[in-house]
C-alpha cells in the first residue's frame, strides 16, 4: 500500500529540513515541495496563478502515486486552510492509499528566531515573520497530527513521524 504524508505548517516551522530527512528514511520514496510550483518572479499570488499550482501540485502526485516503483510520497506546503489540503486531496485518485496529516508547530519565540536567522542568511524576505505569525493560529482546527518542533531537530522530527507511520500501517 502507498502512503501519502502531508507536512502542514508555517514557514519556518522546519516542514523541507523535515520532509530531507524523511526521504532518507521512508524509501523508496519522493518528496514535493509545494514552494516549488511557486518559484516564479515575479511572485503574484492570482485566482490564475494559484489554479496553475494547484494543478501542478495534483498533476505531479497523482504522477508519483501511480509510479509502481514508489511506495512513499512526501508532500510539503503552507496549507493554513483546511480547504487547500482538501482540494488537493479531493483531486487525486486516493485507491489503495494511506493518507496521513502532519501539522509542525513551534512556540513564537522559536519560529521568530527561525525565521530571523532565515533573513539574516538571505533564505527569506523581511515579511516572512509577519506572514508565518500571521497564519500560526490557522493550524489549531486543523484535522491533522500536531508535532511541536520547539528543541527538535528535523531529523528528530523525521524519525517521530516514521514511527507514527509504522504504528499506523494498515
Amino acid at each position: 500500500m502507498k502512503t501519502l504524508i502531508f507536512i502542514n505548517g508555517p514557514m519556518g516551522v522546519g516542514k523541507t529540513a523535515t520532509c530531507e530527512a524523511l526521504l532518507e528514511r521512508l524509501t523508496p520514496g519522493v518528496y514535493l515541495d509545494g514552494d516549488w510550483c511557486w518559484n516564479m518572479n515575479p511572485f503574484r499570488v492570482t485566482d490564475e496563478t494559484r489554479a496553475m499550482v494547484l494543478d501542478n501540485i495534483t498533476a505531479l502526485l497523482s504522477r508519483f502515486l501511480a509510479c509502481p516503483e514508489l511506495d512513499y510520497v512526501i508532500f510539503s506546503w503552507v496549507m493554513h486552510q483546511p480547504e487547500i489540503s482538501c482540494s488537493i486531496l479531493n483531486r487525486l485518485e486516493l485507491h489503495g492509499v494511506k493518507v496521513l496529516q502532519y501539522t509542525l508547530l513551534c512556540s513564537k519565540q522559536t519560529l521568530c528566531q527561525r525565521i530571523e536567522q532565515d533573513i539574516q542568511a538571505g533564505v527569506r524576505h523581511s515579511d516572512a515573520l509577519k506572514r508565518s505569525l500571521a497564519y500560526l493560529s490557522c493550524y489549531d482546527s486543523q484535522n491533522t497530527v500536531k508535532l511541536m518542533t520547539d528543541g527538535c531537530s528535523p531529523q528528530e522530527t523525521a524519525e517521530w513521524i516514521v514511527v507514527h507511520e509504522k504504528k499506523n500501517k494498515c
